[in-house]
């Protein structure tokens, strides 16, 4: 009985162990916040990246349209706001473009984690306003920069409401 007893107690124990290794989080490989690996969105023009594919500019050009600016914590574009992506989708239907990626960004407040994924809302926002307007979704792509790209580098409201922005790079 003893022996049968002190079975139980050491299988117990052993697959006690076994579930608690087993559920232990795995390092993961750190990944590129800022490389490809977060691009979100359908693909631009099929599978082709956009690294360096033929005939396209390595970068996109963001000085063609204003960037779409949000309220403090907010995604929604406004309607002050939503011209800048109608001129943007008319240019794109227009077949001047060959297509989008929407940068999504921050300001500084809030955690790094908080302001990627808050980027991210902004940049799939304005993506989702432009397939309303009738622009193909597979010429549109996100990014997510957070907080890590100002456009204006002071602490203060002025310099916040710069940076909480959804950019235009055009291919």
């Amino acid at each position: 009985m003893k022996n049968s007893v002190f079975k139980a107690i050491m299988f117990l124990l052993m697959a006690g162990s076994l579930a608690i290794v087993g559920g232990c989080k795995k390092a993961r490989p750190s990944a590129d916040l800022y490389g490809s690996d977060n691009l979100y969105g359908d693909p631009l023009m099929g599978d082709i990246p956009l690294i360096d594919p033929v005939g396209l500019p390595a970068e996109g050009n963001r000085e063609l349209f204003s960037p779409v600016y949000f309220a403090y914590d907010s995604s929604q574009v406004n309607l002050e706001e939503a011209d800048k992506c109608e001129k943007v989708a008319q240019y794109l239907k227009r077949g001047k473009g060959n297509g989008v990626i929407v940068e999504g960004h921050a300001d500084e407040r809030g955690s790094r984690e908080y302001n990627l994924a808050l980027g991210e809302r902004r940049a799939l926002a304005v993506r989702d306003y432009l397939i309303s307007l009738g622009v193909d979704p597979a010429t549109i792509q996100t990014k997510s920069y957070g907080e890590e790209m100002p456009a204006d580098m002071g602490h203060d409201e002025a310099a916040w409401r710069k940076n909480r922005r959804s950019v235009f790079a055009i291919y």
